[in-house]
């Protein structure tokens, strides 16, 4: 098969006009060349490709911001997590927990509330009376409200009322007392010495005076902090009125879902994804 012979095709002649002659410095002349014609390109996708060469394109840029944000909110998060471990773990000393124990008391059915009682959920204590005049209704109308938006949200949590005045309270009169507020609030009662151990195991000021005689009058000053437990019954953190309701309802919220039982706490590894 004979090759097919391409046509002898010469470059277009490029023309210059030059104004002077340097021979002897008058009129002007043409000057030609066969040099090629170079004319600019203006295809568009090579247009874009230049646009696109490097690394540093749209697409690049864009998928570097994607990651930096994600990144921003992994920190974020973490960081979040570790500050309300540090809350949780600087509440406790070497072995022991600087607040919260061992306590014996009983419910208004008259059976028997341990701390053992406390573990499987996270609970919600409170230490009042219930001939306390303003403090203690105000105070347990807030627990309710915690109770409530943290049931829309899918949250349950054990709140208990135990009282600081053993003589005049006993498992009936806590019982009709919180039927006004809410039916889940557990009330809790004891032995003068019950009630006195419990209070100086949750470090709660305890001014009651013991061998009250039937009728005497007598005054009842108590912490007012709402005691917030993990489901392994250790302390996690009083919540006082530093916070709002809405507040309180956000920091309970945060601890229960950066929560993690000891176990995992021990295997965790460097910002709890690795």
């Amino acid at each position: 098969m004979r090759p097919i012979a391409r046509p002898n095709v010469r470059p277009l002649l490029r023309v210059r006009y030059n104004s002077t002659n340097p021979s002897n410095g008058t009129g002007g002349k043409y000057e030609f060349s066969r040099k090629p014609l170079t004319p600019q390109s203006t295809n568009f996708e090579e247009v874009k490709a230049k646009h696109e060469i490097g690394m540093f394109n749209w697409k690049a840029g864009l998928f570097f911001v994607v990651v930096a944000i994600g990144l921003t909110v992994v920190f974020q998060r973490e960081k979040k997590r570790l500050e309300l471990r540090r809350i949780a773990e600087e509440n406790k000393t070497i072995g022991k927990p600087a607040i919260g124990g061992k306590f014996s008391m009983i419910d208004t059915n008259k059976q028997p509330f341990t701390e053992e009682n406390l573990k499987g959920k996270f609970s919600l204590l409170y230490f009042g009376f219930t001939l306390c005049p303003d403090i203690c209704p105000e105070e347990l109308d807030n627990i309710v409200y915690i109770m409530e938006k943290l049931k829309k949200e899918g949250i349950t949590i054990q709140p208990v009322f135990i009282t600081c005045d053993p003589a005049r309270d006993d498992p009936e009169t806590i019982k009709d007392y919180l039927e006004e507020f809410h039916p889940d609030i557990i009330g809790l009662t004891g032995t003068y010495d019950d009630v006195k151990a419990m209070c100086k195991t949750y470090r709660v000021y305890f001014s009651t005076p013991p061998n009250v005689k039937p009728g005497q009058d007598y005054l009842v000053d108590h912490s007012i902090f709402f005691y917030l437990m993990d489901p392994e019954g250790n302390f996690v953190e009083a919540l006082g009125r530093q916070y709002t309701k809405d507040q309180a309802v956000e920091r309970i919220k945060d601890h229960i879902t950066h929560w993690a039982p000891s176990d995992d706490k021990k295997s965790s590894k460097i910002f709890g994804i690795f």
